[in-house]
């Protein structure tokens, strides 16, 4: 697997593209047939940052960590992905995953439709559903108001609630 790197505010060094490219070979053998990964890794105060995105199948699985230390940060972001592909390997059987059509173009359109049930569920079943997905946001229809509400995970820990006001 070649991973696209790309640096923000850091020239990636020749040690640096090798140690992350070193560091994702332990997806490799999860990752059979994903070509499309991508890793971002930027410095802003002291705050390094790394992104890793990877296409698997349709399905999406994304890591960022932000540490002091960009090794570290690389480490944390290749372990958290780790965890998100193994949970989707897991719950979805091999015979049952859908090949996606290559990505077009993004123009000023929807590209891409996605529904979810209304049936109202409690916000503590709904951040178990976040976590199960492994998003930073989950939408869903509170049975408290039976209005459409957004529970999400704060950068700093802990959890969000959107909730609609008229």
């Amino acid at each position: 697997m070649e991973a696209v790197i790309r640096g923000l505010n850091i020239d990636v060094t020749p040690a640096l593209n090798a140690y992350v490219q070193r560091r994702l070979q332990k997806l490799d053998r999860l990752l059979e047939g994903s070509e499309d990964v991508q890793v971002k890794l930027s410095v802003e105060k002291n705050r390094h940052t790394v992104e890793v995105t990877v296409r698997l199948d349709g399905w999406l699985a994304r890591a960022e960590v932000t540490t002091d230390d960009m090794y570290a940060s690389v480490d944390a972001a290749v372990d958290k992905l780790e965890t998100q592909v193994r949970r989707y390997l897991h719950r979805i059987p091999r015979h049952t995953r859908v090949q996606a059509p290559a990505p077009e173009p993004a123009e000023e359109t929807v590209a891409r439709v996605k529904r979810f049930s209304s049936k109202p569920i409690a916000v503590d079943e709904a951040i178990a559903r976040l976590n199960l997905i492994g998003h930073d946001f989950y939408v869903f229809r509170n049975e408290e108001t039976d209005e459409v509400s957004v529970v999400y995970r704060r950068k700093r820990g802990g959890y969000g609630l959107l909730v609609q006001e008229d």
